[in-house]
């Protein structure tokens, strides 16, 4: 009979140590990453998204599974060597066979078994929830540091940080996120509200009066049209002219003019002003017709996030402007979009 008892106890106890080696892995990816994914259609992303969903039964499970087969070591304990060494025997299991569990051969033996049956036990878990209500334990929640896997992640933990940013910080954060995806043609000032000079344009106090009046600082100058732009005017350059009525936009231009093609990334753009030392870009599309303009100020915009203030520009966005202003254009009484 006791005999019976040791074997008992011994194959309790390697049953015990197994149980206590399962260890269930979560996935390396956050739930906001798993459902972004899920909702991109990756099946791979909505199979682990319904596991993690179950794992935190399986774990409760898993650990009520332990602690009654360890009340069985006990028993077994005591009627195997009797109740002054079965209790010694007790005490020892309860504080040593977790380590023994970390044994090799018993990792690998509880590595495959639990790849066997977590299949069939999470469908259990999952058909019957009461169940695992009834043996849920709090604290096995979270998935602990996982990295950040993309920049929607990286983002949504920006956007939910709370107080740890300002929104002048978080902002900044995010701009810079996009800032590199970003084209020139998403923020250029659109060649319907570019103001131009021709270059035989007399600079006079009526000319200089019409070009402060627009709210425009720069303006491209054109060779009879805005596709042969030849050179630039700031209206801060025109103020220091000297009071001669005969002066033209060519003789007052500069004559350098950068190009630059809007299918660019405001990472090369930003690039570029570094590079030329020029403040802005002629921007120009695959046929080189001109397309708008693209001024440093632009691009700082788009990085930190919020406008910076020309004393020159009436108005804020431009862009909305063009929109406005497009309304009438192609537009006849007639016309028929297709």
């Amino acid at each position: 009979m006791q005999t019976v008892a040791i074997l008992g106890f011994c194959v309790l106890l390697a049953t015990l140590a197994i149980i206590s080696a399962m260890k269930p892995k979560r996935c390396g990816l956050s739930r906001f990453e798993l459902e972004r994914r899920s909702n991109e259609g990756n099946e791979s992303a909505q199979d682990e998204l319904h596991r993690e969903a179950l794992l935190d039964d399986l774990l409760s499970l898993k650990k009520v599974l332990e602690a009654l087969v360890l009340v069985c070591v006990v028993m077994a304990a005591v009627m195997a060597f009797g109740n002054v060494f079965g209790v010694v025997a007790s005490v020892a299991v309860a504080l040593f066979y977790s380590k023994f569990a970390g044994v090799e051969p018993i990792r690998a033996v509880a590595s495959r078994l639990l790849d066997t049956i977590e299949p069939a036990v999470l469908g259990f878990i999952q058909h019957h929830p009461q169940i695992g209500r009834l043996v849920r334990l709090s604290g096995l929640s979270g998935q602990g540091d996982t990295p950040v896997a993309s920049r929607q992640e990286l983002e949504h933990l920006v956007n939910t940080s709370g107080v740890v940013l300002t929104a002048d910080e978080k902002r900044l954060i995010i701009n810079g996120l996009h800032f590199s995806q970003k084209t020139v043609e998403s923020i250029m000032t659109p060649r319907g509200v570019v103001e131009t000079v021709k270059k035989s344009d007399v600079l006079g106090p009526l000319m200089l009066d019409e070009l402060h009046k627009t709210g425009h600082s720069r303006f491209p100058v054109i060779d009879g049209d805005i596709d042969h732009v030849v050179g630039m005017l700031h209206i801060k350059d025109l103020l220091t002219l000297g009071r001669k009525d005969t002066e033209t936009a060519e003789q007052a231009m500069e004559k350098r003019v950068f190009y630059i093609n809007q299918e660019q990334t405001l990472e090369h753009a930003l690039a570029a002003f570094i590079k030329t030392r020029h403040h802005l870009f002629i921007v120009v599309n695959g046929y080189r017709e001109t397309a708008g303009i693209l001024t440093l100020e632009d691009v700082m915009e788009a990085l930190l996030g919020r406008e910076i203030v020309d004393e020159f520009d009436v108005h804020d966005d431009l862009r909305v402007v063009a929109a406005r202003s497009a309304k009438g254009n192609n537009n006849p009484p007639h016309a028929t979009n297709v």
